[in-house]
């Protein structure tokens, strides 16, 4: 099975580089990993390219233009360019623990989709990460123990591992607890469901309803704690204007049999500018080939 990595990011390198260097020490030959970037400034591609790590998979940047929040699209475009039997999403500021790779690879199941974990990490302790001063993946569990008494982390499920498959699987549709910034499914599922929704616009429930459709095609929730968790890095959060309208949308889709995205991967190419503005990088330090 090859699996493919997609990292969505928007003018946080720094923060970036942290996701970058963890799945970098965990990523073999059998991986890919693609930076699905919506729209970030010059100068932070430029300090993607200048301190990406060195890779021993393909590793490549793919860029859109600047129009707004299009989380959807940008995911959408980095899965269309991925060449893996299982995609993994994962936010820019979510930093994998240092067995990520291989509870992903694990959890990975026929007929589910694996629902993510992670621990939030303070305003504090996030600037020491993105200023390269700690390495969460390599941090002892003492340090845990006291980050979670001080505030730093708000859980310790990471130092839990739980292999087992029991509690992990749900049959029916959850909404508590989905995020794409972690969230493992089959390249073969995504494509069936058209991918995540452009047509929502703005923050929130995007995820939701991509899982919801997924749903609808019959495939299963699989939760990925105490085995797949990230460090979620502080920042301020987004404005949220949409959430009503989008959270009422999936509220209305429940009611329905829904399995395609109103716009998603078939209408890429059918975009207006999308092949002539799409970028496509390989990273520095990669074997990536275009």
């Amino acid at each position: 099975m090859k699996i493919s990595f997609i990292v969505l990011t928007y003018n946080r390198t720094d923060a970036l580089l942290a996701v970058l260097r963890s799945l970098a020490a965990q990523c073999g030959e059998d991986h890919e990993v693609l930076v699905a970037d919506d729209g970030s400034r010059p100068e932070q591609v430029q300090m993607l390219l200048a301190q990406c790590p060195v890779f021993r998979c393909p590793a490549r940047h793919i860029w859109h233009p600047d129009v707004g929040f299009t989380a959807a699209r940008a995911r959408n475009l980095g899965a269309s360019r991925a060449t893996g039997d299982y995609l993994v999403f994962l936010d820019g500021d979510c930093v994998p623990n240092k067995a990520f790779v291989a509870a992903h690879t694990r959890l990975a199941e026929k007929g589910c989709f694996v629902n993510g974990s992670r621990v939030l990490i303070s305003q504090r302790l996030t600037e020491r990460v993105v200023n390269g001063a700690i390495d969460l993946p390599s941090r002892p569990v003492w340090f845990w123990l006291g980050a979670r008494l001080s505030g730093g982390s708000n859980k310790l499920l990471h130092l839990l591992p739980w292999g087992r498959r029991l509690f992990r699987v749900k049959p029916d549709f959850h909404w508590h607890g989905i995020r794409s910034c972690n969230l493992g499914v089959w390249r073969a599922d995504f494509v069936d469901v058209n991918g995540f929704d452009e047509t929502f616009e703005g923050w929130g429930h995007e995820d939701a309803d991509l899982v919801l459709r997924l749903h609808h095609l019959g495939i299963h929730r699989k939760n990925g704690f105490m085995g797949t968790e990230v460090f979620h890095l502080w920042h301020r959060e987004n404005p949220r204007d949409q959430e009503s309208i989008n959270k009422k949308r999936v509220l209305e889709r429940m009611k329905t049999d829904v399995v395609l995205a109103d716009k998603g991967l078939r209408e890429l190419d059918s975009s207006p500018g999308v092949k002539s503005t799409v970028k496509i990088t390989p990273l520095n330090g990669s074997n990536s080939s275009l």
